[in-house]
């Protein structure tokens, strides 16, 4: 299953929950993320939070969607936002017909920076439970329904 996550700037959230999918999914899924207008480099804090807690960063970049769809880019089977839509934030929209899910989780980095340790954290966490509670399904076996329904759960988890 591959899976796009998309926010606006590809530089914390997104970055986040790649990697979370990529290293705990074992090999079922393949995450990719991307920006509608990203920044051009991933968050400093999300690189060192994601190389505290184990994971590799080497090929963590921040990404415009314009790279997934073009030709020759992998098809996408889920698409997930996770822009914080009550924050007033736009999530990006994208085109096709993958599954769409949104779980959106605060910006850690519109926090001030003296406080970016404990809002990415907030951030990792929330998405690590996400992840966990998704890569927990079925998804060898799931119908589609039954999956649209299980990730509009998941998004709502805190």
């Amino acid at each position: 299953m591959n899976i796009l996550v998309l926010c606006t700037g590809n530089s914390a959230r997104s970055i986040l929950l790649e990697t979370l999918l990529n290293s705990h999914g074992t090999g079922r899924v393949k995450a990719y993320s991307a920006g509608s207008k990203p920044t051009g480099s991933v968050h400093p804090q999300s690189l060192a939070l994601l190389a505290e807690k184990g994971h590799d960063t080497s090929a963590a970049r921040s990404k415009s969607w314009d790279e997934f769809a073009s030709e020759g880019a992998p098809q996408m089977d889920l698409v997930i936002t996770v822009c914080a839509s009550a924050a007033g934030e736009t999530c990006p929209i994208w085109p096709g017909t993958p599954l769409r899910a949104h779980w959106g989780v605060e910006d850690p980095a519109a926090a001030a920076s003296p406080d970016w340790d404990a809002a990415f954290r907030i951030a990792y966490d929330r998405l690590e439970r996400r992840a966990h509670a998704f890569l927990n399904l079925p998804l060898e076996h799931i119908n589609t329904d039954d999956l649209r329904q299980d990730l509009i759960r998941i998004g709502e988890l805190p």
